[in-house]
């Protein structure tokens, strides 16, 4: 699927060591976990200036049951006959090639398509990548949370099909260019990271839940940048401006400002779902006591010290996948 756009030129000086295209992508997938696949891929092309050149979009068989389809939409049936990604990874590398890889929590998508291409044999042809959520907080934008119909709803994008591929990645370009054009008049640096791309993969079968595969490698580091199997540093966070509204209950949301603590292994690296956390407006807790408001753990039945404690205190538990569903909808504080 492709079409062409035409529109006026911006009149913004334009610095001269802004990236000279952009690819703005999204991908949807079985999961969040490393051993997870892309069932659908869009493209967004956009000159210097975020001016929108074409698109593309693709389904893509992903070999295994699909996940999620109350997010994506796409049943096994629906993907069956949808092309494998070593047919289609040619075509999406022409798309990326020599640009910037745009995306809203630009690391997962960055990382998901890393996979992918390493388990063709491939590389993928990124070199930098810019996080929508990053640029957005560069920018200082005056946003609720860092959800992508907040920064849609913020530049009047009308979003038709959430977590739908391609509407998502053509919200996100409606929503780029407004945002590229601010830092530009603004002499803002864009918040660009290096792309590592995988060189090995080793496939296995799916991990339970919880349970780190070890599957890949990327010059010996992790998604996360750190030496593979390294101790991993603490992050120093800034204190979380909402406060503590009590315990998670369960079936409802969560609310900005609850404190969850983790615990044991996670299939998404530890340090992105902290990220996701603190930009959704919770409070990351190294540690539990009577005031954490959930626990996120894979293994329940562990003797950690933060599983005894959480049956101590009555502290709610839910494991990974349950935490990445609750992060989609997390309830704004309370105005005092």
């Amino acid at each position: 699927m492709l079409e062409d756009h035409q529109t006026a030129p911006s009149t913004t000086p334009w610095p001269a060591a802004y990236p000279q295209g952009y690819a703005v992508v999204d991908v949807e997938t079985t999961g969040l976990a490393r051993d997870d696949r892309i069932v659908s891929a869009a493209v967004y092309r956009l000159d210097a200036r975020g001016e929108v050149e074409d698109h593309w979009y693709t389904m893509v068989n992903p070999e295994r049951d699909p996940g999620p389809v109350w997010i994506h939409g796409l049943t096994s049936d629906v993907l069956e006959g949808a092309p494998l990604f070593p047919e289609i990874a040619e075509e999406f590398a022409s798309r990326l090639d020599g640009r910037v890889l745009v995306a809203h929590n630009a690391v997962f998508d960055w990382s998901m398509i890393a996979r992918e291409y390493a388990r063709a044999e491939r590389e993928a042809p990124v070199r930098q990548r810019l996080c929508t959520i990053a640029l957005s907080k560069e920018l200082g934008l005056p946003l609720a949370n860092h959800k992508l119909e907040s920064l849609a709803a913020h530049f009047g994008v009308v979003q038709q099909r959430a977590h739908h591929a391609l509407d998502d990645a053509r919200v996100l370009a409606e929503a780029f260019r407004p945002s590229l054009q601010a830092a530009a008049r603004g002499g803002v640096r864009l918040p660009l990271l290096e792309c590592r791309p995988l060189t090995e993969w080793t496939d296995r079968a799916a991990p339970r839940i919880g349970r780190q595969s070890g599957g890949y490698s990327s010059g010996g580091y992790s998604a996360g940048g750190y030496p593979s199997g390294s101790w991993r540093p603490s992050r120093k966070r800034p204190a979380c401006p909402y406060p503590n509204p009590g315990r998670y209950e369960p079936g409802k949301q969560l609310k900005q400002g609850m404190r969850i603590a983790f615990s044991g292994d996670t299939s998404v690296e530890r340090d992105l779902l902290e990220d996701r956390a603190v930009e959704a407006g919770l409070h990351v807790a190294t540690s539990l006591s009577r005031l954490t408001s959930l626990l996120v753990t894979n293994d329940p039945d562990s003797g950690t010290s933060k599983v005894v404690k959480a049956r101590q205190f009555g502290t709610p538990v839910v494991d990974e996948a349950a935490f990445g569903q609750l992060l989609r909808d997390v309830e704004p504080a309370s105005k005092k």
